[in-house]
């Protein structure tokens, strides 16, 4: 079987994704006088067929299909008979990396969607973050609402559960590829992994024994390396002009029968520009050095070994890359593989291209004349590839290929590349308050952040990795945050100690995302934890002890435990403004929250002179709109409310209520609150049936966000209950 096997010619190149699930090919021309990478595209769109872009799901992430699918028939023939069956099924497809799943899976999306009438859906399920936008874009695809969508992908809905409800509800026949899912943890304990009546979900993965593929209904099949007159057959489909079979099978057996090497191979004996190498003599080159592969991957995850699998084939392209006048193309190699096996925007490296980051000290000199043709040399040559990920153009060179090249670095360059990596991240991460596209890139960037911890493990990476976690909630993804942040929490303690402040930084970040996702109890555990060793470490009133204050205050409000709540917020606002200011922004918006609890701790004859000074302060001192202006007003006019005074507060309701939809829009959580504040104002001002009528909208609205069992439809439900019996003559 050839993993994605494919004749090209001309200027044809054969180029392969991130992931070491996928092997592409697709056909690349350049226009003769095309201009830089870095700047207009070069790339006509009528001359290029590739991969889909990545944010779709309707389409396989594999680029052209196989040209001829050596072996399998047996179990083609089972996936076969499954999507031509009634659904319900879930196939396990496991090996290791490189052994052709993807292009098996490939496969069966074309076949479900010509031959049975299914709908195909394609998730790459390598990282949480690329599964749950996947699968969010899929629930969107079955007729999910924006609003649920927008609830789900800021945590404030089970996500899952969203995404399988309109799967199940389906009203085509669907197919389901989660591709790559070599860390099944990834998929939440089975969360994101059902079945269904309405499809089929077949899953790729180099793990073989997780117990999630022991989930009912699903079926393990193991997927090897290919028998040996396959395996060569494959080198004769993609250079048929290089050797004979018996040729083949020499080259194809030294290189362990992978789909993924001797697709590589043959695209290398296919595509030599200086030399003409026949299998004999690709066979001698590979001879003088170890290609054994190491399989420590198939059977288990965290097999580090099983990634670097055929180096020396990769090689023998950066020998003839340099032979051919581009060993700077090693270098560029070597610096993406201190990154995420993800895509790496173009814009990220512009820098370095432009000459604004000098990398002093690489070998060879990776200088702004250089990169150019270094990048186009690992397109050219099948190592890297061209992608688009949330709009932005990206290089993507194979996870297996990264692993193998950054294995092989030389001691003395490894810490240089770390900091040109690291410059190069910092750089392109956006500044705090950036405009919402901006925080956007976030998503592509956060994987490399944490991978560059991993592999050059430092105070600046690690201040680079807390950094984009920080970002990451920021921007409102806390569901993100959450799950970036235990792992660069630790990484970040085994590196500077858990009493660093970054550290400390990384535990506050996931201490608010434990909050923001109901998890109370443990926010709270977490808070205090920090916040003590901080007190400790820090002081009692440096910003950050303070910060660690506010942060508690919230999963104990939220717990009912108000005095609690209001003895560790009132702690923080004395500390920041004798610390930072009376007009700080952060004692402004402490101050601002303060304004809800007031009347919740019987301090509701205090609000109006709060409110009235904090609203003062708050205009005089902060740009228009900001949220902590909003977070005060929407406070104050909720506590008239509870102190009895609704005229007062109606038209203040109305005017908060209006300034949310106009900067939230309609169905943001804070929107729909400040709706249920209209509604419960109009039933104090005992206008029944317009409260009922309003209630009703928010409940309906705050399902299709929130979800019906969440607690604030729980509450609204009984509301209306009482109130439609009020209503009544």
């Amino acid at each position: 079987m050839s993993e994605l096997g494919a004749r090209a010619s001309g200027q044809g190149r054969i180029f392969q994704t991130s992931g070491d699930q996928y092997i592409q090919e697709h056909h690349h021309h350049y226009d003769a006088g095309a201009g830089p990478l870095f700047g207009r595209e070069v790339v006509s769109a009528a001359t290029v067929t590739g991969p889909a872009a990545p944010d779709s799901v309707r389409m396989p992430l594999v680029g052209r299909a196989p040209g001829v699918l050596r072996n399998r028939e047996e179990l083609r023939e089972v996936l076969g008979a499954a999507v031509a069956g009634p659904g319900g099924d879930i196939h396990v497809v496991h090996g290791m990396g490189g052994c052709g799943k993807t292009a098996l899976a490939y496969w069966l999306f074309t076949s479900a969607l010509r031959d049975h009438g299914r709908v195909g859906f394609w998730v790459n399920a390598s990282e949480r973050m690329s599964l749950r936008a996947g699968m969010l874009a899929v629930a969107g695809d079955r007729g999910a609402a924006p609003g649920e969508l927008a609830a789900a992908s800021a945590g404030q809905r089970a996500a899952a559960d969203l995404v399988w409800h309109h799967l199940d509800h389906s009203a085509d026949p669907w197919l389901l590829v989660l591709d790559n899912a070599d860390d099944p943890t990834v998929l939440e304990d089975g969360a994101w992994l059902r079945a269904s009546g309405r499809g089929v979900v077949l899953v790729t993965t180099r793990h073989a024994t997780s117990p999630l593929w022991r989930t009912p209904g699903a079926a393990r099949h193991p997927l090897g390396v290919l028998p040996l007159d396959d395996a060569a057959q494959v080198l004769c489909d993609l250079a048929p002009d290089a050797g004979d079979l018996t040729s083949a099978r020499k080259v194809a057996e030294r290189l362990g029968r992978l789909p993924l090497a001797l697709t590589l191979a043959g695209s290398h004996l296919a595509h030599q520009l200086l030399e003409s190498w026949s299998m004999d003599e690709y066979d001698r080159k590979l001879g003088e050095e170890s290609t054994a592969i190491v399989d420590g991957g198939a059977s288990g995850y965290g097999g580090g070994t099983s990634r670097h699998l055929v180096g020396r084939t990769w090689q023998l392209s950066l020998d003839t890359l340099a032979a051919q006048g581009a060993p700077e193309a090693t270098t560029l190699l070597r610096l993406l593989s201190f990154l995420a096996a993800d895509p790496v925007p173009l814009s990220a490296l512009a820098p370095l291209a432009r000459g604004e980051i000098v990398a002093e000290g690489l070998e060879p000199a990776l200088t702004p004349g250089k990169l150019e043709p270094a990048l186009r040399a690992l397109l050219d040559h099948s190592l890297a590839e061209l992608v688009e990920a949330d709009g932005e153009r990206c290089v993507r060179a194979h996870g297996v290929l990264l692993d193998s090249v950054g294995a092989g670095v030389p001691e003395g360059q490894r810490a240089v590349l770390a900091e040109v990596a690291a410059e190069l991240l910092e750089t392109a991460l956006p500044e705090k308050g950036a405009e919402p596209g901006a925080m956007s890139r976030l998503g592509v960037l956060a994987p490399h952040a944490r991978e560059l911890l991993e592999k050059a493990p430092g105070e600046r990476t690690v201040a680079l990795a807390v950094r984009t976690v920080r970002q990451v909630f920021d921007s409102g993804d806390f569901a993100a945050a959450l799950e970036l942040a235990p792992g660069v929490a630790r990484q970040s303690e085994a590196v500077v100690g858990p009493e660093h402040p970054l550290a400390l930084e990384a535990r506050h970040v996931e201490a608010w995302a434990l909050t923001r996702m109901g998890r109370y109890s443990e926010s709270e555990a977490l808070h205090r934890s920090v916040l003590g060793t901080r007190e400790l470490v820090l002081g009692p009133d440096h910003p950050d002890t303070l910060s660690s204050c506010f942060g508690l205050t919230w999963p104990l409000y939220l717990a009912d435990r108000g005095e609690e709540a209001e003895r560790f917020i009132r702690r923080a606002l004395d500390g920041q403004r004798r610390v930072l200011g009376e007009e700080s922004p952060e004692a402004l918006y402490t101050w601002a929250n303060l304004l809800e609890m007031l009347p919740h701790v019987g301090k509701g004859q205090e609000l109006a002179s709060e409110a009235e000074a904090c609203l003062r302060v708050c205009e005089r001192a902060l740009p228009p709109d900001h949220r902590t202006t909003l977070i005060a007003r929407h406070g104050y006019t909720d506590g008239l409310r509870v102190l009895g005074r609704c005229e007062e507060a109606e038209p203040l309701a109305r005017r908060v209520l209006d300034d949310y939809i106009r900067l939230q829009g309609p169905d943001h959580p804070v929107s729909l609150a400040a709706l249920s504040l209209v509604a419960r104002i109009a039933h104090g001002l005992r206008r029944f049936d317009e409260a009922v009528a309003t209630l009703e909208e928010v409940i309906a609205r705050r399902e299709r966000v929130l979800g019906a069992e969440h607690p604030f439809i729980v509450d609204n439900r009984r509301w209306l209950t009482e109130w439609q019996a009020e209503a009544r003559p």
